[in-house]
């Protein structure tokens, strides 16, 4: 997850995480604010503002939509119109802030001509909105991600096919051009206007004369615009600290491309009219109210319907796949409160008319089971019966309590939102499939805005400051990961920055202020949105970074707003590594595994799984997961479900976790006040756990589902400021009535605040512990082949390679230790591979193979090198590194990487003698002809340390001694204790550790505590640092490779943990040796 996009430590993609964004902004919007221009001031002349930049001008305008319009409405414009550079990224960012200020959105867009021209085009009506769209889409389409390219002769083309319905702008130079003007007029007739900017720079009466007489002479209409980048003059320090991260210079050297004055930000009616002709600001009105295309309600968009075969309905082909999917799903017969639900649901798709989209995701899902491409649906789509009938989701209705207003309701009428995940490794097979049935004009994935944060805010804004790079670099660590709570005066004292620096105070204020606008547009990372018609007349299209890519302009929250469908085709790195450890246990094990039957209930593996010894797998690898699991003790399917969802904030803030325990411990009772209750939360012994529990029990109190479904987005927005208080009184009326006592009413109402801070919907969690099962069944049985298989996946999970090979080869309890054989030139595949081992004899019958790493876990050797390596080995074997070197044409770079890693001793020996062999690959002709060749020479062997270095350096790991394990001595002299020595010490004792750093995790619900795991040669130990321990030694903390720790030693409920009192950073014990902290929040 992307923290940076996270909201209470949830990711926005994430079902149910927050609020839609529309509702956001008017929640934002102060209605009684400040007005310039009060209303008995009707002398004022009206004005609407034609020529606007948002920050969808990307580093040109500096103020947000939403900003722009508070300002204009405080101003008393009439209308406003948001004219972004050759895009329409931020305008339905415009149309959620007309909508909260009520003031008139007026669709638009600049552009700047290759020949120097620069105009803005205004949309008068639908079809002049598509025309403003392909425009864009032409000139995004010419250039590379991030540009355009757009010329008179495009212009021209584009606007041919058909009357034009735009209205044209000219925005003349300081020099103005006649030339310009007269294209303008023959292209646009009596839609051309000249566009009168006055900023006070030079002379404004005189440039607004020339200016007139120009209009006259080209008949062009003159209207008052403002050329507009910011909503208020105090921006204009931002706006030109983006115009120097433009221009790739110091604000120092930027003098001729910063504006002179605060003159571009929208301006009181009062200034305008001392400024132009009253004439000019009411031309500009009368243009506005020209404008009459409405975003909101005029824009015409279809859903596709080709995949319906001859002879029927897109309403009749639906039930026709559903009906086949239930008698392939239950081919002993459907129960009849299956196929009752099913009917329900698609009487509902038919009302809103989703058939399409369905079938569409049918088709999807189809083609990646004919590709043998693992694939699963997920979200609040695990509520529905029809998807598990056409096999897009595994969470079947007949075993689960199901409720589909969490994923589609008639009152809310909100497109659909289905997730399907894919493996990683094989998604573009998916991808490219959908561009190819659709085709580009038809197909493009949903862009993502990238916007500022801190580390990458305070590069940028110190970069044009003029600060040198090293002084870059520290000030960004200030903003880095694990800062927490710490007082930005004590990060730059540890930085080495003076606080008081007037310099660094003003790279600081300036870095507040850029946090948050977006920098640029990225793509989705799979939601495709798929039109009936070329999607440019709907949305503008570009490329994406990445070759054979297209993106829309407009982002997942923007097609919420505007109700656009959008098929979310992911990738996830489990279904690869799943997929590639079956094929392993097929090929070296001699059985197949049917996904679909994995035995349930399987005791070995629910006994790992309460163990803890969950490295790798899915989803409870966490530290708070596994922390979870030696309490919660899960057995069944059902309390991995409850595992999945309850380490989240809703439960853990709605202080619904605890309780839980201790009911399922038998420490509290579970008791319930009704039958009604009983049924909905007995599986959770009484304690609401997920958003559907929560909309059963209003919907039990007396609401219609629907309403249910506004419940949990209340319960969403009162996390930002949202008003619970008419639920509560509802739900308090309607639950008296059904005789429920006011102490089990206010309970009951905190638990649903708490989900506030997001609760997980049971679906969701139903689709996730299918896969948390088949990787622990997989890691428990089948070890060799799921280390190898989750190695071959990398980069996934919480874990390094390091950690999976050492998790791998030291085993824990029943489950047997997997030999790790290393990197070999003579042997290794490019992927990590099985060797030796026998075909199943039984149930843990001892026959897993050893673990044979690959050529990819070298670093430095690409995947192109590491397969020519394989293709001549094939052919026959080396003879030396010379012939390795010759047959699979291997640089100089490459060699040197071999050698590292050690992979070239079979060839040459340990490694000195490998860097020597690798070094005398190229020799020098002689000097004389006849010389005698150099003599061989004999060199010593590394040392352990050496090659423990080198191993690190070269592949992340060793197989050698742990480097804990070389300086065991000397902490042991300092009375540290290893891991195994840890586990035997009582509860409460003060001890002594130490470790390599190898995770540290800041939960957003933590408080501020940070959760460190450091490794030795026995295993891993996990460290709790609260709060005032983490301020204290945030060097330690943070920079530390090898950590010393001193603290109490816990064990309770299986789960031991060292609570740390003192942190010494110990790193300069390793030398040269780096390691890396994966980092997560």
């Amino acid at each position: 997850m992307s923290w940076d996009d996270a909201v209470d430590g949830v990711d926005r993609e994430t079902p149910g995480g927050r609020m839609p964004r529309a509702w956001q902004v008017a929640q934002r919007r102060t209605l009684q604010a400040a007005n310039d221009d009060a209303p008995d001031h009707d002398d004022l002349p009206a004005y609407a503002e034609l020529h606007c930049l948002s920050d969808f001008s990307f580093l040109r305008g500096a103020a947000s939509a939403e900003e722009l319009f508070e300002r204009a409405h405080r101003c008393g414009y009439e209308a406003l119109a948001i004219t972004d550079e050759c895009s329409l990224a931020g305008i339905v960012r415009g149309l959620e802030a007309s909508r909260a200020t009520g003031l008139k959105l007026i669709v638009g867009s600049e552009f700047v001509l290759s020949c120097g021209m620069k105009f803005v085009l205004l949309v008068e009506h639908a079809a002049g909105y598509t025309q403003l769209c392909r425009l864009i889409t032409h000139a995004r389409r010419a250039a590379p991600k991030g540009g355009y390219l757009l010329t008179r002769g495009d212009v021209e083309t584009v606007l041919a096919d058909a009357d034009v319905g735009l209205f044209a702008l000219w925005c003349p130079a300081a020099q103005p051009d006649a030339n310009e003007g007269r294209w303008l007029h023959a292209v646009f007739g009596e839609r051309a206007h000249l566009a009168v900017e006055l900023h006070r720079e030079q002379d404004d009466e005189a440039r607004l004369h020339a200016l007139l007489a120009l209009a006259h002479d080209l008949q062009l209409i003159p209207l008052a615009a403002g050329d507009v980048h910011m909503d208020v003059r105090r921006q204009r320090v931002l706006q030109d600290t983006m115009t120097a991260i433009r221009h790739g210079m110091t604000l120092a050297d930027c003098g001729e491309h910063l504006f002179r004055n605060g003159e571009r930000h929208l301006r009181t009616r009062r200034a305008l009219g001392n400024i132009h002709p009253h004439h000019l600001l009411d031309n500009a009105v009368q243009l506005a109210r020209r404008c009459r295309f409405d975003l909101g309600n005029d824009l015409e968009y279809h859903y596709p319907a080709e995949l319906v075969p001859p002879g029927h309905t897109p309403t009749s082909w639906l039930r026709a796949r559903a009906e086949q999917g239930m008698r392939e799903r239950w081919p002993e017969g459907v129960p009849a409160k299956i196929v009752a639900q099913i009917d329900d649901e698609l009487a509902l798709i038919e009302y809103l008319k989703y058939e399409a989209f369905f079938l569409t995701v049918d088709d999807i899902v189809r083609f990646a089971k004919s590709r043998e491409i693992l694939c699963q649906g997920r979200g609040s789509a695990a509520n529905s019966a029809v998807c598990f009938a056409l096999g897009i989701t595994v969470v079947n209705p007949a075993e689960s309590r199901l409720l589909m207003a969490r994923f589609l309701s008639k009152e809310r009428n909100e497109p659909p939102d289905i997730d399907v995940d894919f493996e990683h490794e094989r998604r573009e097979e998916v991808l490219q499939y959908v561009y190819a049935k659709y085709g580009r004009e038809r197909a493009a994935l949903a862009a993502t805005v990238i916007r500022y944060r801190g580390k990458s805010a305070v590069r940028d804004v110190a970069k044009v400051f003029g600060l040198p790079p090293d002084q870059l670099a520290l000030l960004a660590e200030c903003y880095g990961w694990g800062n927490g709570d710490a007082p930005m005066q004590q990060r730059l004292l540890e930085a080495g920055f003076d606080p008081d620096n007037p310099l660094i105070a003003r790279v600081l204020a300036v870095t507040e202020q850029l946090q948050g606008h977006p920098r640029h547009l990225s793509q989705h990372v799979g939601g495709f949105v798929i039109s009936d018609a070329p999607l440019h007349t709907v949305v503008p299209v570009e490329n994406a970074a990445m070759a054979d890519r297209t993106i829309i302009q407009w982002d997942k929250d923007d097609l919420e707003t505007m109700k656009l469908l959008k098929v979310d085709c992911l990738a996830l790195g489990m279904l690869t590594c799943i997929r590639k450890a079956v094929a392993l246990i097929e090929r070296h094990r001699g059985y197949t595994i049917d996904l679909a039957r994995l035995p349930p209930g399987d005791q070995p593996t629910y006994d790992m799984i309460q163990a803890a010894d969950t490295v790798g797998v899915f989803q409870i690898e966490s530290r708070a997961q596994m922390s979870m699991l030696p309490r919660l003790k899960p057995t069944c399917f059902h309390d991995l479900v409850v595992e999945v969802a309850i380490v989240r904030p809703g439960p853990i803030q709605g202080g619904m976790v605890h309780p839980y325990l201790r009911r399922r411990q038998g420490l509290d009772p579970v008791v319930f006040p009704s039958k009604g209750i009983e049924d909905i939360l007995g599986k959770t012994l009484g304690i609401p756990l997920f958003q559907e529990q929560v909309m059963e029990l209003v919907i039990h109190a007396g609401y219609e589902p629907h309403e249910a479904d506004n419940l949990r987005r209340s319960m969403a927005a009162w996390r930002q400021g949202g008003d619970m208080q008419s639920h509560r009184e509802r739900i308090r009326e309607l639950m008296e009535r059904k005789n429920y006592s006011s102490e089990f009413i206010d309970q009951i109402f905190e638990q649903i605040k708490g989900f506030g801070s997001y609760g997980f919907p049971q679906s969701h969690a139903a689709s996730f512990a299918k896969l948390v099962y088949i990787s622990c069944w997989l890691k428990r049985h089948e070890p060799a082949a799921f280390a190898c298989a989750l190695l071959n996946a990398q980069p996934m999970g919480f874990y390094s390679a390091s950690q999976i090979v050492q998790d791998a080869r030291r085993g824990k309890l029943d489950r047997v230790g997997v030999a790790v054989h290393p990197v070999d030139i003579t042997i290794s595949d490019w992927d990590n591979t099985l060797e030796g081992g026998y075909p199943r004899r039984g149930i843990d019958d001892g026959g897993q193979a050893a673990i044979r790493l690959g050529l990819r876990q070298i670093a430095g050797l690409s995947e192109a090198v590491g397969k020519r390596i394989v293709a001549a080995r094939r052919q026959h074997a080396f003879t030396d590194v010379r012939d390795l070197s010759l047959r699979a044409a291997l640089d100089e770079k490459s060699r040197t990487a071999l050698a590292e890693a050690g992979a070239l001793q079979p060839l040459a020996g340990h490694r000195h003698a490998a860097r020597w062999a690798v070094a005398g690959i190229e020799r020098q002709r002689p000097l004389l002809p006849g010389s005698p060749d150099e003599d061989a020479i004999a060199l010593p062997a590394p040392r352990a340390g050496e090659d423990v270095l080198s191993d690190y350096r070269a592949t992340g790991l060793t197989l050698r001694e742990h480097p804990l394990a070389l300086l065991r001595a000397r902490l042991r002299r300092e009375r540290v204790l290893d891991s195994s020595q840890l586990r035997e010490v009582k509860h409460g004792r003060g001890v002594h550790a130490a470790g390599l750093v190898t995770q540290r995790q800041r939960p957003a619900t933590a408080g501020g505590t940070i959760f460190v795991t450091l490794e030795d040669e026995h295993g891993m130990v996990n460290v709790v640092v609260w709060r005032d321990v983490a301020l204290r030694a945030r060097k330690a903390l943070l920079g530390a490779r090898l950590m010393a720790v001193r603290g109490r030693w816990e064990q309770v409920d299986g789960v031991q943990h060292l609570i740390a009192r003192e942190l010494r950073d110990i790193s300069h014990l390793l030398g040269d040796l780096r390691t890396a902290s994966r980092d997560f929040h």
